[in-house]
């Protein structure tokens, strides 16, 4: 089984928290044990798996990320301008693969499912969730 999801993103970085919309798909489907792998089907939109209780994670992820992959730079040679982007992407990841059992993801206390935007607000942002059952 797969399904492919559609969001918005608000800001050139951002990370939103996707848990839910993946793990209400899984209680519809009915799988109780498998793994769930979720991808983003974009060059510079990301998948991770992070803390969802303290939002300065967050803050501080894309901090972080800006001062390895600043926005311009002197030596890029991407005509879109968006290298960033691109190497955020590259870092973070494009996919995360998930345990599911009794029909809930297998996460940590404090852990979240993160779609990770990179280069810019965006109307139709996708990922895909593909399920492997037992």
């Amino acid at each position: 089984m797969m399904k492919t999801f559609h969001l918005t993103t608000q800001s050139r970085d951002e990370m939103v928290d996707i848990t839910s919309q993946i793990e209400t798909w899984i209680r519809e489907t009915g799988v109780t044990n498998g793994v769930a792998i979720v991808s983003s089907l974009h060059t510079t939109a990301g998948i991770t798996v992070n803390e969802n209780a303290d939002p300065d994670v967050k803050r501080d992820m894309i901090m972080r990320l800006d001062e390895v992959y600043p926005w311009h730079h002197e030596n890029d040679r991407h005509m879109e301008g968006n290298t960033a982007a691109h190497l955020k992407t590259s870092t973070v990841g494009h996919a995360q693969t998930l345990i599911i059992s009794e029909g809930r993801l297998v996460l940590g206390t404090w852990q979240g499912v993160y779609f990770c935007e990179f280069d810019r607000p965006r109307t139709n942002r996708k990922f895909v969730v593909k399920l492997l059952t037992d």
